[in-house]
């Protein structure tokens, strides 16, 4: 049993399998979640400084903040599985 990991930028790396959701940061839902992960110490960003094009919803309750587009999170996830 080996670990599906997926690239979300810049070198950072999370597990494909503890991922939730990926979605826009742009709706009002979405930026509550990362305000209140800001708040409660959860949120990872790994945008590098650059701005933010998907928020990662972990089953863990992190938020992992990727400057990469939702679809090419996914489609690196789905490209793995394919392999």
């Amino acid at each position: 049993m080996s670990a599906k990991l997926v690239n979300v930028g810049f070198g950072n790396i999370v597990s494909a399998s503890r991922i939730i959701s990926i979605v826009s940061p742009d709706s009002a839902p979405s930026k509550r979640i990362v305000q209140d992960a800001r708040e409660r110490g959860r949120l990872i960003d790994a945008s590098h400084g650059r701005r933010t094009r998907a928020v990662i919803v972990m089953d863990s309750t992190h938020v992992v903040l990727s400057a990469l587009q939702p679809e090419t999170v996914a489609g690196r996830i789905m490209s793995g599985e394919e392999q």
